[in-house]
């Protein structure tokens, strides 16, 4: 694992199109036991090297009902998003990751982490490459099918201050979803 961290740490592949230039923002372990599986990192993020540093890692973690010590304990949680670098600005907030990513680094990465028991897939790019044909329409159509996805993958919005209007929108989400969640990752992480 630490040498395919080093390669991707290395890895300059889409620098042509990255406005920061390459900073692979990923961690793994071969012990970690849920995998967390985003879109890309954020400015704060690049800038930072955390993943997951900033309202939308905080509200993660507020789903999740975990403490930022748990979060990033490698050993028991992966943080590999579709994208590893910061990808730029579009009309309505940063662009789509870049694609090469997954498909250069995630096989090697998962095929090194035998003992994942949970995948969450944060968002529309990574649920649209995970789940493939199973995947439904609309991100709220997945997310509120979550349970056919399990135990596997659980599905989620991104956490996003900008996603407020869509958690206000379906109430479901925090009523029905979140508990669940919390309990799965609870079990997991108490092993």
């Amino acid at each position: 694992m630490k040498k395919l961290l080093n390669e991707i740490s290395k890895c300059t592949i889409c620098e042509d199109f990255l406005p920061l230039g390459p900073n692979p923002i990923v961690r793994a372990s071969k012990t970690a036991r849920i995998l967390i599986i985003g879109q890309a990192p954020g400015t704060k993020v690049h800038k930072t090297n955390i993943p997951w540093n900033d309202p939308s890692g905080n509200q993660l973690r507020k789903w999740l009902n975990i403490s930022d010590i748990t979060f990033y304990d490698t050993t028991k949680i992966a943080i590999v998003p579709m994208g590893f670098c910061y990808p730029g600005k579009g009309k309505t907030g940063d662009l789509p990751p870049r694609k090469e990513c997954a498909e250069l680094w995630h096989d090697k990465l998962l095929s090194k982490m035998p003992n994942l028991e949970l995948i969450l897939l944060i968002g529309q790019y990574a649920q649209k490459h995970y789940l493939k044909e199973e995947n439904k329409i609309t991100l709220t159509e997945t997310v509120s099918n979550f349970e056919a996805y399990l135990p596997k993958y659980f599905p989620l919005p991104h956490p996003s201050p900008r996603n407020r209007f869509w958690l206000q929108k379906n109430e479901w989400f925090e009523e029905r979803v979140i508990p669940i969640l919390q309990q799965k990752t609870d079990k997991i992480l108490s092993k």
